[in-house]
């Protein structure tokens, strides 16, 4: 058994040295995560930390990442194996005039195998972190494709038999919720819900990717982060988009988030200009109160 985190304090302490700081309830579900060798879904809104979190996971115990990021369409070619159905039919026409049964076990090996990342997770010896990315953008019937890697990580190839992992991948699948994922899954699975950090989290966040932020400023933008992610926008302020800010801040050598501040460089924490008009008008409102 791969041994990736000694205890819940283990794994706090090392996330936060690869720059991910992860509350108790992160800390403890990523040790049990490694510890009980289950899948782990993570899921909430969209910029809190779930992708990130697997590759801290990978940075602090030295693993390789696979990552398999999904999107509406995504097939069994993609995310497990297909064959090289060119490569094949090159050998085919190079067999001459051998039996089919020599020529079909001689195309259905590695040689012509292409690996895609559920297969390449399973099969590589060395610590691997599998990120299983917005597994809720995929249809329904690809979960069907996954209950075997997350159940008894292996996959079934009919030409080769099954493989089986010789050491089992960090497994960690992410969702923004767009959908329901099935019971089945979830039943796999470690839960764990991530939500945005309260200010006080985030300042803490902010300042420790952003180094040099003057204190003023960090609580100056944490505030007026909060109070976007209130309003009814399409896409609230991810926390990667706040350190976007900070440095944005540093880059300009604004030392105060005014008024004006804020209008100059709001476009780099709202990407839509109905967010943009919205954030400015109740900002503004917000001021004259």
């Amino acid at each position: 058994m791969t041994s990736w985190f000694a205890s819940p304090d283990d794994a706090s302490a090392r996330l936060h040295a690869t720059g991910y700081l992860a509350d108790a309830a992160t800390a403890t579900t990523a040790y049990l995560a490694g510890a009980l060798e289950k899948p782990l879904l993570v899921e909430g809104p969209a910029g809190v930390g779930k992708t990130e979190l697997a590759k801290a996971v990978a940075r602090a115990s030295g693993a390789e990442l696979v990552r398999l990021q999904c999107y509406e369409g995504l097939d069994e070619a993609r995310a497990l194996y297909e064959w090289n159905y060119k490569k094949q039919l090159l050998r085919i026409q190079a067999s001459g005039d051998e039996g089919w049964d020599e020529t079909h076990d001689d195309i259905f090996t590695d040689e012509f195998l292409l690996t895609r990342p559920l297969l390449t997770a399973i099969r590589r010896e060395e610590p691997t972190v599998l990120l299983i990315d917005e597994v809720d953008k995929t249809d329904v019937e690809v979960e069907g494709l996954l209950l075997e890697v997350l159940s008894d990580f292996q996959v079934t190839i009919p030409e080769l038999g099954t493989v089986t992992a010789t050491r089992r991948p960090f497994v960690v699948l992410t969702s923004n919720a767009t959908r329901e994922l099935s019971e089945a899954v979830k039943r796999r699975c470690l839960f764990l819900h991530l939500d945005y950090p309260d200010s006080e989290r985030e300042r803490e966040i902010v300042t420790s990717q952003v180094p040099g932020l003057p204190d003023k400023v960090a609580t100056q933008l944490v505030e007026v982060v909060a109070r976007l992610r209130e309003l009814e926008l399409k896409k609230a302020p991810s926390i990667a988009e706040s350190i976007d800010w900070a440095r944005t801040l540093i880059a300009l050598e604004i030392g105060d988030l005014d008024e004006e501040a804020v209008r100059r460089t709001l476009g780099v924490v709202l990407k839509h200009s109905s967010d943009h008009e919205r954030a400015v008008k109740e900002l503004r409102l917000a001021a004259t109160r």
